[in-house]
């Protein structure tokens, strides 16, 4: 400000000096009020450059003035450069801020005071069904119309989450999303989505797991305190007696089998993948699902046809016993089902690429379609008063399915009502293999030819 005002007494004096020069003391006042016009005039002029740049926005283009307006023009470009220099960094770590939401695996969507969309990310958008570009500034209650969303939105507690069923949401499919509104800003608010239609899964299958083991539990021992109370409250003869006990054994055993079927899908579950590295004959395996499917026979009372092939030189790569509990449960299943007078046929098919294929096949009663997709369900029986008769405990088909999944195998079923049924396991050719065919030397003489094994399987 002195040198501002310095410039102005130097225009005046200036002025003055030459109006007495000009005019002797009667130009001097007049050189003096010339002087500070001048002054005013090019200060002006400065002033209106400086205010044109500032009105036009053009940081770099500069009015090159001097003086007061040209230190006040150089500081305020300064000040805009650091100004444009924030913004762009905000900008930039609003960018990043975005771009890592849009990675989020949940869903957010930014709501204005009036509860309009201002933006979301993609996950959001595939849970909401949302356009990105068309339902922008949409209302959101507009576009999520289920009513439990409305009234959560419409309440004032948001502590809590309220799950609703996704737009995509079919009977065959159920979505369901889990969300959570939180207030920010001047009155604005956060949606927050989440896929939670694997843990409603797990959890309504945990609440059916519960209430069929205790179903399953609950039976045999309704009928072992019912026999216990009749021997200890009734006489009875030694036949009776004997009949009861049977029945009383017959019952144990059948809890016996559900425990033991439930450590093995327990022990599948929680133990490491078997490796490639521990191979097992499938002649063994035949052998002792063979002795299993006669014993099993003879338990039942059935007289059945049980037909096995006997393959030679071949091995399966796995867990014997995982392989052995998932093999004998399929031919368990086929004794169980077909009546007296059927037959089960066991075979093993090698396959043109490798594979090799495990097959049971049965005369029995045969399924329907609509059942196939759920037999290896836990407990799903297709008829639970015929399953009951034939003492399975609905966890047999389930361990086979987790046995062939762990050796890397595919679990077939077909089935045509009043005709039969064929359940089939089909193991990767990594997990089989031919064993070479051992030469015994030259025979001894004895006037007759050796014969020759096929090895072929």
């Amino acid at each position: 400000m002195a040198w501002r005002f310095l410039a102005f007494l130097l225009c005046q004096l200036a002025g003055g000096l030459l109006g007495w020069w000009l005019a002797d003391d009667n130009g001097a006042g007049a050189g003096l009020v010339a002087g500070a016009l001048a002054w005013l005039v090019v200060d002006s002029m400065r002033a209106a450059a400086v205010l044109k740049w500032l009105r036009d926005c053009e940081v770099a283009a500069k009015p090159s003035v001097h003086g007061a307006w040209g230190e006040a023009a150089e500081r305020i470009q300064r000040a805009l450069r650091v100004r444009d220099l924030q913004a762009q960094d905000a900008q930039r770590r609003l960018q990043e801020f975005l771009a890592a939401i849009q990675q989020s695996p949940n869903g957010v969507v930014l709501l204005d005071p009036l509860g309009r969309i201002e933006w979301c990310n993609q996950t959001a958008a595939d849970h909401f069904g949302f356009d990105l570009r068309r339902d922008l500034l949409q209302q959101v209650t507009n576009l999520v119309r289920d009513p439990s969303f409305t009234a959560y939105y419409s309440g004032g507690g948001h502590a809590r989450e309220v799950v609703i069923a996704g737009p995509r949401s079919a009977p065959s499919r159920p979505v369901k999303l889990s969300l959570y509104l939180h207030s920010y800003g001047e009155g604005r608010r956060l949606l927050l989505s989440r896929d939670v239609t694997a843990m409603e899964q797990a959890e309504l299958m945990r609440r059916d797991f519960v209430a069929n083991v205790s179903h399953e539990i609950r039976t045999p021992l309704t009928v072992l305190a019912g026999f216990v109370e009749t021997l200890q409250n009734l006489p009875l003869d030694g036949d009776e007696r004997a009949r009861y006990l049977a029945m009383m054994a017959q019952q144990a055993q059948r809890m016996q089998t559900l425990v033991s079927d439930l450590l093995t899908l327990s022990r599948l579950e929680g133990s490491p993948l078997p490796g490639a590295g521990e191979w097992t004959p499938l002649a063994v395996l035949m052998s002792q699902c063979e002795q299993d499917g006669k014993a099993l026979t003879d338990l039942l009372c059935k007289s059945q046809e049980l037909r096995f092939d006997h393959p030679a030189g071949l091995e399966i790569a796995g867990s014997p016993s995982e392989l052995l509990s998932a093999l004998s449960n399929l031919v368990s299943n086929a004794v169980r089902y077909t009546p007296t007078g059927g037959s089960v046929e066991v075979r093993w098919r090698a396959l043109p690429d490798g594979r090799g294929e495990f097959s049971v096949r049965d005369t029995g009663p045969g399924i329907a379609p609509d059942h196939i997709a759920r037999l290896t369900e836990r407990f799903y029986r297709v008829d639970r008063s015929r399953s009951r008769e034939t003492g399975g405990t609905g966890l047999g088909l389930a361990i086979v399915k987790h046995v062939v999944q762990r050796h890397g195998a595919e679990l077939l079923i077909e089935s045509l009502p009043g005709v039969g049924s064929t359940f089939a396991i089909r193991f990767p050719a990594s997990r089989v293999r031919h064993l070479a065919p051992v030469n015994p030397g030259p025979p001894a003489d004895t006037g007759a030819r050796p014969a020759k094994e096929s090895l072929a399987g």
